[in-house]
């Protein structure tokens, strides 16, 4: 099993989530994240002040998927989620050693 998590512009979550939910995805988490890369962060004016904003807002998406279906959800996420524009994110994967479903005590792939 392997756990793909994507770092993403806001905007395209819901291109995102169509696209998994396509690439036959059930479940994923979603939270709000806070950082930056290469971007170094943008430039806002606020009543005629300029600052800078270091941390910029982005969405994490955490998906855990049988190793056959890896590849499919990164082509998936890297399809919806780009707009060729520095700061369209990040797909990271590693490796889960187990998961146990709470509620029936199934462990892993039937557990997904």
């Amino acid at each position: 099993m392997k756990k793909v998590e994507a770092i993403i512009r806001p905007f395209k979550l819901e291109d995102v989530k169509i696209a998994l939910v396509n690439a036959g995805i059930v479940g994923m988490t979603v939270s709000e994240v806070r950082g930056f890369g290469r971007q170094k962060g943008q430039v806002e004016r606020y009543r005629g002040s300029e600052f800078t904003v270091e941390f910029l807002q982005k969405l994490k998406i955490e998906v855990v998927v049988a190793d056959q279906n890896v590849n499919d959800v990164i082509k998936a996420i890297g399809e919806a989620a780009k707009t060729g524009e520095i700061g369209d994110g990040k797909i990271f994967v590693s490796s889960i050693e187990s998961v146990v479903r709470i509620r029936t005590n199934e462990t892993d792939d039937s557990a997904l």
